[in-house]
């Protein structure tokens, strides 16, 4: 019996290239020819054919099957290394699927940050790429915290808006409203969580790395006078955190950088 390059392929359930891609790769011998120049596949091409294709359903890279199917010790690691590999994959798979089914239950958008997908609907582009950023820069706990922070209430979400809408040249009495409706909500971000005051615990890139991509991309998103609102209120927590510790109050309007 002989069989065409295409029966062989039907045979296998896989396609002529396939076949002709085994022969490059070396993992196919090339079988004999006949008289009209066509190729004429045997029992033992089926067969190796047949068993290549068994090792790529398992898994294993085209690369590493001659390893494979070659008598010697070597063959076990290779397949529990693997194994590992599988493993690996499944949970990726396994992490992807929760992703989605959170994804379709909020209701968010497809590229919602991970573990933001319950206020993603609610973030403005800018502050979901922020974050994207973000996870690439801090680990899982300040991710979370950064997650909590996210789920506070619609009036935080109110003062965000007006933040958005500030525009580049907007007055000095815009911007100090403002102002004083923020510093509150950064001294409340960082009492919660004083990791905020020191960060480079919680940095997965060097501290270089991270103030650099993080001052550009606040650049790309934010207009002047929305980065001069939250950098005055950012001094503006941090004065009044000092202004407690000195035991001066808690009053956010009695921070003395709001009346900059």
């Amino acid at each position: 019996m002989a069989w065409s390059t295409s029966e062989i392929a039907n045979i296998a359930s896989t396609t002529v290239n396939t076949v002709r891609h085994y022969h490059r790769v070396g993992l196919l011998d090339e079988p004999e020819r006949r008289f009209n120049g066509y190729k004429q596949y045997g029992v033992r091409h089926l067969v190796r054919l047949l068993q290549i294709r068994r090792l790529v359903e398992l898994g294993l890279p085209l690369g590493r099957i001659n390893e494979v199917s070659a008598d010697g010790e070597g063959r076990q690691d290779v397949l529990r290394e693997l194994d590992v590999k599988l493993v690996a994959g499944i949970g990726r798979l396994e992490h992807a699927r929760a992703d989605l089914a959170a994804i379709l239950r909020e209701n968010a958008p497809a590229d919602a940050p991970a573990g933001f997908e319950s206020v993603s609907s609610r973030l403005p582009e800018s502050d979901r790429s922020l974050l994207h950023i973000s996870g690439q820069l801090y680990d899982e706990q300040a991710m979370a915290d950064l997650r909590r922070m996210a789920e506070a209430d619609e009036t935080i979400d109110h003062i965000g808006a007006q933040v958005r809408l500030l525009p580049p040249d907007a007055d000095e009495a815009s911007r100090e409203r403002l102002v004083r409706r923020i510093a509150p909500i950064f001294v409340q971000n960082l009492t919660e969580y004083p990791w905020l005051r020191n960060q480079s615990e919680h940095m997965s890139r060097s501290e270089s790395v991270v103030r650099k991509t993080l001052s550009e991309a606040v650049a790309e998103f934010y207009n002047p006078a929305q980065r001069d609102v939250l950098e005055r209120a950012s001094r503006a927590a941090y004065d009044l955190l000092e202004a407690r510790a000195d035991g001066m109050g808690d009053d956010p309007s009695q921070a003395p950088v709001l009346a900059r």
